[in-house]
C-alpha cells in the first residue's frame, strides 16, 4: 500500500466494469482508494457490451446518463440503441481515466473475508450481509 496524505492508501476491489463498478472506481478514486476493477469481458459496458444490438434504452436518455458527464451532442435519440449506449459508457470510461483501473479478462471466483479486528463485540461482514460472506465459507 502507498503512503496517501500521511495514511496507507487503501487497495478497493470492484467486481465488474459495468455503469455501477465504473461509478464504484470513480468514488474510490475521489476518496483517496486505490480502486483495482476485475471485469471478466475484454472490455467495459456490463450488460450493454452482451445485448443485442437492436435494443434500445428504455428510459429516456437525460434519466439515463451520468451526473457529471452529460450524453453528446451528436446523440439526437431519445431512446438510443446498444452500442450508443455502450459507446457512451466507454467514453466515460475513457474521459476520467478510469481504464488504467481494470484488470480485463478477470473472473472473480471466489470472495473471502478476513475480519483484522479482535474485538469480538464487533459485527461480522457475514452477520450483515449473509451466507457469501459468513465465516463458514472461508476456508
Amino acid at each position: 500500500m502507498a503512503d496517501f496524505d500521511g495514511r496507507k492508501k487503501e487497495v478497493i476491489g470492484i467486481v465488474g466494469a459495468g455503469i455501477s463498478g465504473l461509478l464504484a472506481c470513480k468514488y474510490c478514486l475521489s476518496k483517496g482508494f486505490d480502486p483495482i476493477v476485475f471485469e471478466s469481458e475484454s472490455g467495459v459496458g456490463g450488460v450493454w457490451s452482451k445485448t443485442i444490438g437492436s435494443t434500445k434504452l428504455q428510459t429516456p436518455k437525460p434519466l439515463y446518463q451520468f451526473s457529471d458527464y452529460p450524453w453528446p451532442d451528436s446523440v439526437t435519440e431519445l431512446f438510443p440503441h446498444q452500442q450508443t449506449v455502450l459507446e457512451y459508457i466507454e467514453s466515460y470510461a475513457r474521459h476520467f481515466d478510469l481504464v488504467r483501473h481494470i484488470q480485463f479478462n478477470s473472473k472473480v471466483l471466489k470472495l473471502s473475508y478476513e475480519n483484522d479486528n479482535d474485538d469480538d463485540s464487533s459485527i461480522s461482514v457475514g452477520e450483515l450481509w449473509g451466507e457469501p460472506f459468513s465465516s463458514s465459507n472461508n476456508k
